[in-house]
């Protein structure tokens, strides 16, 4: 206990070598944990997220897009597709299932999205409380949409067209009842309101026609001859209501098909024949988010450099203190070997003066690491739905621990080495 009040007194001396030393070490971890936290929960949640499709199949343009926003919910549509067209993959031989997808509005700034019932099961998404949508214009609600709209059982909005806060389109004539309230899944369904595809269909035919009607309105040429005319063509088209209801049915859009496959030889022929033989795109989820990580990877892979360079040489800043440290002390070193201190006993105390060093600013370091996670997650969940966890240490922060402790050890041997060679009579008469 005396030998450690010692070793802390001896650190706490040198304020301005020890703010040095501790910084660079600090600045070392907070990267490192910083990082290490960042790049295997961004991973973990993508892999959660894209691990029940194989496949997504949408309109031509970027696939990373594609995916990025059909699967995970984080950027803008590449365009829409014909139902029709794309409803062949249900009956092929060699997909599980395939499960439409359309959207296109939201409710301040959370998506709406169209789909079945199967894409819940995919995600293993139930019911909280209250049922399943089973007519339009009813939604269930994801459990961090509810929670942050603060929606419940039998409440009712309007949604905005566009998936951004600000759209200002609302489709009044077309309120959603909320008819359930999901679980949490730890997956993009719960920043999602989910609903059928009828829904979303519905709400922007309204817009068509409401469109159509507003610039009737405004037309400058109304007369009875008009007039007389308009009332003609409204009766005509009346009586071909049904055909024309049959026709529009056919002109049906989403924005994508979720695809899971039977077997892996689908992952070979199917996204080349989409790609080749069609006007939409196939892109393959897990193939995209490892290029996106790739990407990322190479930044995380020079941070950890520079992390590493930084901790080598906080390294050498603690082994140039103990170094001074030991010069300036070498009367006092002298006097604790006649009082019966080894040479043992004064490596523990220089020792322990290092460990000190390195245990205080390896966990400012850390706790900095997890305030950065923290910040971040609040702002990625503000932009994208993501929210990241605060967990404790885990096998590589401990290795990196590990690691610092090692040339805090080396550092502390180096600077010793003249404790072996302290001629205590000669220290003493020269002081």
């Amino acid at each position: 206990m005396r030998l450690g009040f010692l070793a802390f007194r001896n650190m706490v001396s040198k304020p301005l070598n020890l703010l040095l030393s501790l910084l660079l070490l600090v600045l070392s971890v907070f990267l490192v944990t910083f990082v290490l936290q960042l790049s295997k929960q961004l991973s973990g949640q993508l892999d959660k997220n894209i691990a029940p499709f194989d496949m997504v199949v949408g309109a031509k343009g970027s696939p990373l897009q594609l995916v990025l926003s059909s699967v995970l919910h984080v950027d803008v549509p590449t365009g829409n597709i014909k139902l029709e067209e794309a409803e062949f993959l249900t009956k092929n031989p060699m997909v599980g299932s395939a499960i439409p997808v359309s959207y296109g509005d939201n409710y301040k700034g959370y998506r709406i999205l169209g789909t079945t019932h199967e894409y819940l099961d995919k995600y293993g998404a139930t019911l909280l409380e209250g049922e399943m949508y089973s007519k339009s214009f009813e939604v269930v609600v994801g459990s961090i949409a509810a929670q942050k709209l603060g929606l419940k059982l039998g409440d009712s909005f309007t949604s905005s067209h566009g998936l951004a806060a600000s759209g200002v389109e609302s489709h009044e004539d077309h309120p959603y009842v909320v008819k359930g309230l999901l679980k949490p899944t730890g997956t993009v369904v719960d920043r999602l309101l989910i609903s059928n595809l009828e829904s979303v269909w519905e709400a922007h035919e309204h817009v068509e026609e409401h469109g159509e009607e507003h610039e009737e309105e405004h037309d400058d040429g109304h007369s009875e001859e008009h007039e007389h005319d308009h009332d003609e063509a409204h009766e005509h088209n009346f009586e071909d209501e049904r055909a024309g209801e049959e026709h529009h049915h056919e002109d049906r859009e989403v924005t994508s098909f979720l695809v899971k496959f039977k077997n892996p030889m689908a992952m070979v022929q199917l996204p080349r024949f989409i790609n080749e033989n069609t006007n939409m795109q196939a892109a393959l989820p897990g193939f995209e988010v490892q290029r996106l990580l790739g990407l990322l990877g190479s930044g995380i892979k020079t941070i950890n450099g520079i992390a590493l360079a930084i901790l080598l040489v906080s390294g050498l800043s603690i082994f140039i203190s103990l170094l001074k440290t030991i010069r300036e002390r070498r009367r006092e070193l002298a006097l604790l070997r006649i009082y019966g201190l080894g040479t043992a006993q004064l490596l523990w105390v220089v020792f322990m003066e290092g460990l000190f060093l390195t245990l205080s600013g390896f966990f400012l370091g850390w706790l900095l690491g997890r305030i950065g996670i923290w910040i971040t997650s609040m702002v990625t969940e503000a932009s994208y739905g993501y929210n990241l966890q605060i967990t404790g240490f885990d096998a590589a922060e401990l290795g990196f621990l590990g690691m610092a402790l090692l040339i805090t050890l080396v550092a502390t041997l180096l600077a010793s080495i003249s404790i072996f060679k302290l001629n205590i009579s000669k220290t003493l008469s020269d002081a």
